[in-house]
């Protein structure tokens, strides 16, 4: 993160040319406004980064300056300074959108970090906000090249004909969010987007529930099932791993030729739906011990989408937790938390067993606690704390990862065929199955 440029608003001119000098010393750049009109004046022809401004000053006061800034720059943060009785005035700020406020005298060294923390919070906000614009899933932000190639796919297999989609990832990883997107982006949102999770459709029930059912056929009247709502759009079916054995083949009949019977009739029915089905379960093992149908996971296996752990996107991290932060802020009308270094040192060195929905429930539980904060590590829960930090990758740790994203994209760009990847790595097939095998990927 590069050090910020500050406007300092403030009618005391000796303060304020003490504190310029010293913010420079530290590696900021400076400018200097000793009334709010020629403070405001300098806002907007400079766009600088933070704005320390005083509660009270003559004509102009600090409150009705913060008020300009929040109509007219507010993306640019506002740290209120003041005197110890200005304490309620600060208060009053903090309400009206300031991001914080520091009381005179203050420690400088303590307003430096405060300046830098902010800084850090401001740029991450400005690349939500970019991101935002861009249209891109704010769950899969970041620069780790698994999420870019990721949101590559998103939007090109969006954009084919492809009827059938396979997502696989660990719990939390955000399959649904994926699904969401491949459905805004192909159908639109006015297409139905009709979301099932097979572990809590009832065993007796299921094949009514996707399929409808015919009056007198265990339903008093004739029952529509998910696939006739979702005609037209998206059926995404969840946790495909728990669907049971029995309905697995009307479904394999179903995605072969878009045709299915209602139960209790014998009459065929069409829907043009594109089904999206994901799990976080290894479908070829349930394959071998036979709770899956081989045929059927071939059939979804057509476009398979691997989504990454959060473990692999250490750099995602903070960016993801001021994403939340904000998003949470901007629901409850609240100021965004902010983190200080030792707090983003631990989200990059935790593992994240409940990936990306364990960081967003994290940031809401500590926005709901301290709101408007800079969230130190002492301040994170005893749970998460007790988790012992995964140490620092070796060297010989990180190839292995880079070579295991290699074979993992050339599998999928291979629809899973062995010897075409191989051919597409460049290496012989039965390199690559040795590769596979020391890599936990056969």
């Amino acid at each position: 993160m590069s050090s910020p440029n500050v406007l300092i608003i403030d009618d005391e001119i000796n303060l304020t040319r003490s504190l310029a000098f010293t913010l420079r010393q530290a590696g900021m750049e400076c400018q200097e406004a000793h009334n709010g009109h020629i403070g405001c004046k300098i806002a907007q022809r400079e766009a600088p980064d933070i704005v320390l401004l005083d509660v009270r000053m003559p004509g102009m006061g600090g409150l009705e300056v913060l008020d300009w800034f929040s109509a007219e720059l507010p993306e640019v943060p506002v740290i209120m300074m003041s005197a110890l009785d200005d304490t309620q005035d600060a208060v009053t700020a903090i309400k009206m959108g300031a991001v914080d406020y520091v009381s005179k005298p203050f420690d400088v060294d303590e307003l430096i970090l405060l300046l830098n923390e902010t800084e850090t919070r401001r740029q991450l906000e400005s690349e939500v906000r970019y991101l935002r614009e861009q249209s891109i899933e704010f769950d899969f932000i970041g620069g780790y090249s698994g999420i870019t190639r990721l949101r590559q796919e998103i939007a090109a297999i969006a954009a084919s004909n492809a009827q059938t989609i396979f997502l696989s990832g660990e719990t939390g990883v955000g399959k649904a969010v994926v699904a969401r997107e491949l459905h805004r982006r192909g159908s639109g949102l006015e297409a139905p987007f009709v979301e099932v999770n097979c572990a809590t459709l009832p065993v007796n029930r299921i094949d009514a529930e996707l399929f409808g059912a015919e009056r007198g056929n265990g339903a008093i009247s004739r029952t529509r099932g998910l696939v006739e709502i979702a005609d037209g759009g998206t059926l995404f079916l969840d946790e495909i791993g728990e669907m049971p054995v029995e309905v697995q083949s009307k479904l394999l009949h179903f995605l072969e030729t878009r045709s299915y019977r209602v139960s209790g009739s014998s009459r065929e029915h069409y829907a043009d739906v594109r089904v999206i089905a994901a799990t976080n379960k290894d479908l070829a093992a349930a394959v071998t011990d036979g709770t899956f149908r081989q045929d059927l996971f071939f059939r979804l296996n057509g476009v398979p989408i691997a989504i990454p752990p959060l473990r692999e996107r250490e750099k995602d991290v903070e960016l993801l937790a001021a994403h939340f932060a904000v998003k949470y802020a901007r629901s409850s009308a609240v100021t965004p938390i902010g983190f200080d270094k030792s707090t983003r040192e631990f989200f990059r060195s935790y593992d994240w067993p409940g990936n990306v929905r364990e960081l967003k429930n994290l940031v809401e539980r500590l926005s709901i606690l301290y709101p408007g904060k800079t969230v130190t590590a002492d301040l994170l829960p005893a749970e998460i704390k007790s988790v012992e930090p995964k140490p620092a990758l070796s060297i010989e740790q990180s190839m292995e990862n880079v070579e295991r994203d290699l074979i993992r994209d050339a599998l999928m760009r291979c629809k899973g065929k062995k010897g075409l990847a191989a051919d597409r790595l460049g290496i012989s097939r039965h390199a690559l199955k040795r590769k596979m095998q020391r890599l936990g990927l056969a």
